[in-house]
């Protein structure tokens, strides 16, 4: 590996120093945290003899020897990596970092196994590390496959053949189309050829002094309007078809593609944002609508009309019929080499753009906090930055199609002057009439009109490949929290809750480990903890937005993975801190869980919330319209809402999510009452910050680093003076700090009557 870095510099100088002469690096760890979390700099040097430590501002370095015995634990939680030595007895010593360094921590820890198991980890061949993830690449390879594997695969035009399942339903009309364009394409080449005897019988013999036949004339005329006529109407009709089944496949495209979205995880959602798959399933949709519905008509009718033209020059002469196809080579060289620069760059513009949206779709939502904080010229400003952007890359994109198109153009001018060299030349010789030679041309100038048509058809088709790769990115993705191939059927819910030995990770970092815990039907759990211990991912594991990464988490002694997710989740009302109304009216939103809820049910949920009066001093009522996200309402108001929407549906498993932290006293005395009301009869877990949310629990469950460390009633947990102790102290002297600061004594006796359940 290179350690040039490590023996650089003052902390070089000095580990240079301690090496001996036939002491070998094996592995280096860059510490960037400091025991108390701190950013710092400094060296963990593992060698063939012993471990070298200068960090957390050390002037000098310290060691340990490799003795047996002795071992390295390395962990992860909340997005900060430990790696602990520990004796036979005891911790000896332990160093933090952040999860970038997680790459050179693991190879640490397998060095120093290998080598504590005899092994000569000094003469294994030291892999370089990986410049973004950190992580040992492969022997013999440069390529990381992690990020290989993070990297989406290249486009191709053949995605687009990925779109006959959608087209598979309306066959039968393409096929029809298929054949109207057929049709409709042999009778566009009619009058060329009609031209051969209009020249040869009528009009030259006319210039050599014979008369004109009219009914010939009016023959031959007859039949170019026929011809004009009927290929009007095969074309007018399959263009009809095949619209129609183009809107139809991108309806079907945008519904399915959708549906799918919505069933995958939470942590599919997380890594998106919303402007980009809004213009997925929008802007990219749309370009596969009109690149089905117009440019692949036009591309195969183009394909139609250069095979049934060349059949007709051969048959016309074979020799120039050969001469005219000169530039299809050139044109195909050039159609090939551009295809993968604009394959490349419509895919950066679509990457490019989706920056454009999601200024729009971080903006317009948050306009509240733009206009409070007077950030309007720095978001247009964001807005500008992205836009020229997209304008650069456009840009230079246009500069490679501006070469492309009238070359292409050039090289069919070109070619249409050799067939008139050479026809005049087969003239003189008497090889072949005038008239042919006027055929050939007007067939040669359909030829190559179709040739340049198509090679204007590589923008668009690329366009629609790279459009038609970014939703099937979202259609091939697989849920994370899927549907049992025989779900187990959920008719009823007792609310007996069970985790046994429960793990989770957010990819590589820990953020639940063996948690075992055992909630009662009917029972009230409270569940507390310093911010970042757990307790909104449990509360998410239990509602399987997520899997669990270990364990399993039973309901009614049953894993709930084997539960249909929707059915499940059907028995779980869930009220958030921040409730989320949709545009609509209260009862609408109210009735969001169960949409064919009666007037008399909605207004029954809105009374036990405690929303009924408020409701009915709105202008309309249950009627009245709740702007985007809740706008017109307090966030009291939206609460009350929320809980009555978890009414409605009649949980048997209930989840508050800090539900009463954002309102003033007043509010959070009418929001109780309502979850009083909510919480009678129904398992409830609740987190809450709030004293009077957690005052009825039958158990608090604390959390710490993602583990259970005590559980029990209010006066047992205060008792043992424990973890529940120290937050609930903890508590009391914030609240006489701001006592203090309002200018205001408030005697400890008071505090402790006043929160019998501390503010954890």
């Amino acid at each position: 590996m290179d350690t040039s870095d490590v023996f650089s510099g003052a902390a070089g100088a000095a580990l240079r120093a301690e090496l001996a002469s036939d002491e070998n690096v094996l592995a280096v760890l860059q510490v960037d945290l400091s025991a108390d979390l701190r950013f710092t700099e400094g060296w963990l040097v593992l060698t063939n003899r012993r471990l070298l430590d200068c960090s957390g501002g050390a002037a000098a370095w310290r060691s340990w020897p490799l003795t047996p015995g002795w071992s390295l634990r390395l962990f992860d939680h909340a997005g900060v990596g430990t790696l602990e030595l520990h004796s036979a007895q005891a911790r000896v010593a332990l160093w933090r970092f952040t999860q970038s360094r997680h790459g050179q921590a693991l190879r640490l820890l397998q060095r120093f196994e290998q080598q504590m198991a005899g092994g000569a980890a000094h003469e294994v061949s030291e892999a370089p590390l990986c410049p973004v993830c950190h992580t040992p690449l492969p022997p013999d390879s440069d390529e990381c496959p992690a990020c290989a594997r993070a990297q989406p695969p290249q486009t191709s035009t053949w995605v687009l053949l990925r779109l006959w399942r959608f087209a598979r339903p309306y066959q039968g009309k393409l096929i029809a189309g298929f054949l109207l364009t057929l049709a409709s394409t042999a009778a566009t080449l009619v009058p060329p050829y009609l031209t051969i005897p209009l020249m040869d019988d009528i009009l030259i013999p006319f210039q050599n002094g014979q008369a004109i036949d009219p009914a010939l004339v009016t023959l031959y005329l007859g039949g170019l309007l026929l011809s004009a006529v009927f290929a009007w109407g095969l074309s007018w009709a399959r263009t009809y078809i095949l619209a129609l089944v183009s809107e139809r496949i991108g309806a079907d495209l945008r519904t399915t593609t959708y549906e799918h979205l919505l069933r995958l995880s939470l942590d599919y959602f997380g890594g998106k944002r919303t402007g980009d798959l809004m213009a997925r399933i929008g802007s990219e949709t749309d370009r596969i609508n009109v690149f089905l519905s117009l440019h692949a008509l036009d591309f195969i009718t183009d394909v139609l009309m250069i095979l049934m033209t060349a059949v007709i020059l051969f048959s016309i002469n074979p020799w120039l019929a050969l001469v005219t196809l000169v530039p299809l080579p050139f044109i195909g060289w050039l159609i090939h080499t551009v295809r993968d620069r604009l394959r490349t760059g419509f895919e950066k513009i679509d990457r490019v753009w989706s920056e454009v949206t999601n200024v729009l779709a971080d903006t317009i939502p948050g306009i509240r906090v733009v206009k409070a904080f007077a950030q309007e010229q720095r978001e247009a400003q964001r807005f500008r930055e992205a836009n020229q952007h997209n304008l650069e890359v456009n840009d230079k994109l246009n500069k490679t199609w501006a070469l492309f198109s009238p070359t292409v153009s050039l090289l069919t001018e070109i070619g249409l002057l050799v067939v008139w060299a050479f026809g005049i030349w087969l003239v003189a010789r008497h090889q072949i009439t005038v008239g042919v030679l006027t055929a050939f041309i007007a067939y040669i100038g359909r030829f190559y009109g179709r040739l340049d048509s198509m090679s204007r058809i590589v923008s668009v088709t690329q366009k629609a490949a790279a459009g038609a790769k970014r939703i099937f990115d979202i259609l091939d993705h697989v849920s994370n929290v899927p549907d049992p191939a025989h779900p187990v059927p959920l008719p009823q819910v007792r609310g007996a809750i069970s985790l046994r030995n429960v793990g989770f990770r957010y990819g590589s970092r820990t953020v639940i480990r063996g948690l075992n815990l055992d909630i009662h039907p009917g029972e009230m759990i409270g569940l507390v903890g310093h911010s970042g211990s757990g307790k909104s991912t449990l509360v998410n594991l239990i509602c399987r937005f997520y899997d669990v990464s270990e364990g399993a988490i039973l309901v009614d002694d049953v894993d709930i993975r084997r539960f249909a997710v929707s059915e499940y989740r059907r028995h779980i009302g869930l009220v958030l801190q921040e409730p989320f109304l949709f545009f609509g009216t209260i009862a609408e939103n109210i009735a969001y869980g169960k949409p064919d809820a009666s007037r008399e049910e909605i207004v029954a949920a809105a009374r036990a919330a405690h929303a009924h009066e408020f409701i009915l001093r709105l202008p309309h009522g249950y009627d009245s319209l709740v702007g985007e996200r809740g706008q017109g309402l307090s966030g009291g108001e939206r609460q009350r809402i929320s809980i009555a929407r978890a009414l409605l549906i009649d949980p048997r498993i209930l989840i508050l999510d800090e539900a009463t932290s954002a309102v003033d006293t007043e509010t959070e005395k009418e929001i109780q009452k309502a979850l009083d009301n909510l919480v009678q009869g129904r398992t409830t877990i609740a987190i809450a910050h709030r004293l009077s949310t957690l005052r009825k629990a039958d158990r608090l469950v604390v959390m710490d680093r993602g583990e259970v460390v005590e559980v029990g009633p209010h006066d047992a947990l205060m008792a043992r003076q424990g973890a529940y102790w120290r937050l609930y102290q903890a508590q009391v002297r914030r609240a006489e700090e701001d006592a203090e600061a309002a200018g205001v004594v408030i005697e400890s006796s008071l505090l402790h009557s006043a929160h019998p359940a501390g503010d954890v």
